[in-house]
């Protein structure tokens, strides 16, 4: 379980940056003899041995999840799991590899960009059509993260959500002036507050310490893809118009240069040092803050996920079973057994994450903040998760992800207008797709 804080792209205890790979382009050749999809449900006894992956859960969630294995197997006499639990560096390159070379695990823990290269190869299995009855369980915008634009099927069983909320530091806003308890509530707020904060500062503090990702763009009111997954859309007037908000937010140094440099991971660090005063964040974080930065801790605000679409956004981690495993029902079992309500549940209170299932929000866990901070947090993160989407499509890639991020530094340095910018990005980002 990745665990960098404030990061956008992934979650859980801490959040890690997660795309997954251009995996196309990294060994994975034509499909999977076994194929992916079915024509009808899997059947046949839950029986046998199989081996199920995580990623960096141990040692924290060692009691939770041998504990769920236990269950299963004296629930299915013959039944023998083997747990491997993978370190966060480095995991997408070794699920890529393993896939490529034929070694999936039965059942792997991975994010619903991974699933996308795997799924076009042939190599997951198509729960909608393997397990008919299991969508029903899951929210529905959890199911759909696992789907393939312009394709039928979906190929994970969601485990465990996450989404905001928005941190901001309001001892910075009192010292220019903001008021501390009034945070921006929309991007036109975002952007005058932080002109005020850069121009009262004279520049020695900065709003914003990250370019936007695709998300943003989402969250934003952009499409970022056409209807059947097969273009990116993103650079479009809507587009236009939020890449020249940052431009103006970048020049009057309310964005630190820092942003514009290839794979920048500091902003976490930076907001956390109470060097810039807004940051994305989850429900993890605060804890965090707590420990590791107190005097931040007593500063900190907390506020919703400023969007123009009146959704969140919501990050997904699910489990898909190898089309290669010589026992499926035993994996689709299993991997549904994990993500059933109880156990999401169960874990949800073990850490800041929420479950995928259908009805568990009405648990009066996610109602009843206690009094404390990390209370309101989970409850916030909550009410967000009723309406929140994947704003990242699944044809989103780690190339793409440095392909955008390059041409905003170009965008935001006057070297190209927003327009070329976004043109450029999407001509290549189709090219990547296609391929």
């Amino acid at each position: 379980m990745p665990t960098n804080p404030l990061s956008r792209r992934g979650f859980l205890v801490g959040v890690a940056a997660t795309t997954a790979l251009g995996v196309t382009g990294c060994g994975l050749g034509g499909s999977s003899d076994s194929g992916g999809d079915t024509s009808g449900p899997i059947t046949g006894d839950v029986t046998g041995e199989i081996k199920f992956q995580t990623w960096a859960l141990k040692p924290k969630y060692t009691d939770y999840i041998n504990g769920m294995i236990t269950a299963f197997q004296k629930q299915h006499a013959g039944v023998k799991i083997t747990w491997i639990d993978q370190p966060a560096d480095g995991y997408l390159q070794k699920v890529t590899a393993d896939a490529a070379g034929g070694t999936l695990p039965d059942v792997v823990n991975m994010p619903p960009d991974l699933s996308y290269p795997l799924a076009r190869k042939k190599l997951l299995v198509n729960i909608d059509t393997a397990v008919p009855d299991a969508r029903k369980d899951y929210l529905d915008n959890s199911w759909a993260a696992y789907e393939l634009s312009g394709q039928s099927g979906s190929y994970g069983f969601p485990w465990y959500l996450n989404t905001g909320p928005t941190f901001y530091n309001k001892a910075l806003f009192r010292q220019v002036g903001l008021d501390p308890e009034h945070p921006p509530t929309n991007y036109a707020e975002l952007e005058n507050a932080a002109l005020v904060m850069a121009q009262r500062s004279n520049k020695q503090i900065a709003m914003l310490g990250l370019t936007p990702v695709i998300a943003d763009f989402g969250l934003y009111g952009v499409t970022v893809l056409n209807g059947d997954g097969t273009k990116f859309t993103f650079n479009d007037s809507k587009g236009v118009e939020f890449v020249e908000m940052y431009k103006r937010l970048y020049d009057a140094g309310a964005l630190i240069p820092e942003a514009l440099t290839a794979n920048y991971t500091g902003a976490g660090t930076k907001f956390m040092n109470q060097q810039i005063a807004w940051a994305p964040g989850s429900a993890y974080d605060l804890a965090n803050f707590k420990t590791n930065a107190p005097s931040l801790y007593a500063n900190v605000g907390i506020t919703k996920t400023i969007t123009n679409t009146g959704k969140a956004n919501m990050y997904v981690q699910g489990l898909s079973v190898s089309a290669a495993s010589k026992n499926k029902p035993t994996a689709l079992a299993f991997a549904r057994f994990v993500t059933n309500a109880e156990n999401q549940m169960a874990f949800a209170k073990l850490t800041a994450i929420f479950p995928s299932t259908k009805g568990s929000m009405s648990d009066p866990y996610f109602a009843n903040d206690g009094g404390t901070d990390e209370g309101r947090v989970r409850v916030a993160a909550a009410k967000q998760l009723a309406t929140a989407v994947n704003y990242t499509p699944v044809q989103w890639s780690d190339q793409m992800t440095t392909q955008l991020q390059q041409k905003m530094a170009d965008a935001m340095q006057g070297k190209t207008s927003a327009k070329q910018a976004l043109d450029d990005t999407v001509a290549q980002c189709d090219k990547l797709l296609a391929g």
